[in-house]
């Protein structure tokens, strides 16, 4: 099982903020905000002067299944919220991928959170889907 449910976009980086706003799109249809927002590529820039293509980390949110997932065992936080990244590859074609909670929460050993992140990560691969359709049907 992989780390993360992911899709290669046949497009290049000039359409990375169009992607990104989908992605964004998709994952509220799906009940997910995006908390956190990392654009690594302007980070690295910042503080140690590299370039890299473009790379942006989104922390998505479905605040039920986070309340759940807290309530089963508060220390859950540290493994939250499901990240999702956007990058160019070394190809200059577009990734988006999600982490895979059933793989992620697997370290964890609580009633319930298997559960649990079977349900977020079948949601997970819907986005990722989703997205994939988007801009396949372009």
């Amino acid at each position: 099982m992989s780390l993360v449910i992911s899709v290669e976009l046949d497009l290049d980086h000039s359409k990375f903020e169009e992607i990104e706003t989908v992605t964004r799109n998709i994952l509220l249809e799906h009940g997910f905000g995006v908390l956190t927002e990392i654009d690594v590529r302007a980070t690295l820039k910042k503080k140690i002067d590299v370039d890299i293509r473009p790379y942006k980390i989104l922390g998505a949110c479905n605040p039920p299944l986070a309340h759940q997932a807290v309530e089963l065992m508060p220390e859950i936080g540290v493994l939250l919220p499901c990240n999702v990244i956007i990058y160019e590859n070394e190809k200059g074609k577009i990734i988006v991928s999600a982490m895979n909670p059933d793989v992620v929460m697997s370290i964890v050993k609580t009633d319930g959170i298997e559960e649990l992140a079977s349900s977020v990560t079948e949601i997970l691969r819907k986005v990722v889907r989703k997205i994939k359709e988007y801009f396949t049907e372009k």
